[in-house]
């Protein structure tokens, strides 16, 4: 198995349908699977649910980034998903969340990027990537 360090980058449109009440459970169960399943191979990340779409950093060894991609991708609860950036990486930037979140279940403040107008597919792995570094270290502060 490869262990160098890589990063994985994507957005999904949201396929969970029903009340917020339903939203947030499957939100909330994405992220106690994902925290659950990522500690035990070495992948750190963040979640990002805005405007009907996900966004998520992934990083860890190749093997295992590789694997978590492909079961999201499987996932009933992610449509159209959409690779942005998979490079290998020198660092973590997430290194001490198995998966930060931030979001619209979660009442977060996006900074705009939780609009019905905005285009997550016009954004770029690395737009994605630090805004959820500055998102998350936002709501770090004020936790």
């Amino acid at each position: 198995m490869n262990m160098s360090l890589h990063r994985l980058v994507y957005f999904s449109a949201n396929e969970i349908a029903g009340s917020t009440a339903r939203l947030r459970e499957e939100v909330d169960q994405i992220l106690e699977t994902s925290r659950r399943n990522n500690a035990l191979v070495g992948v750190t990340g963040a979640l990002m649910f805005s405007a009907g779409y996900f966004g998520q950093v992934l990083e860890g060894p190749q093997a295992a980034i590789e694997m978590t991609f492909e079961r999201i991708q499987q996932d009933a609860r992610h449509a159209d998903v959409s690779l942005l950036e998979f490079v290998p990486i020198a660092t973590r930037t997430f290194e001490s969340w198995a998966m930060a979140f931030v979001g619209e279940p979660a009442d977060a403040d996006l900074d705009g990027w939780q609009s019905t107008d905005f285009n997550m597919s016009a954004v770029s792995g690395e737009e994605l990537l630090s805004k959820l570094h500055s998102l998350v270290a936002k709501s770090s502060l004020a936790a």
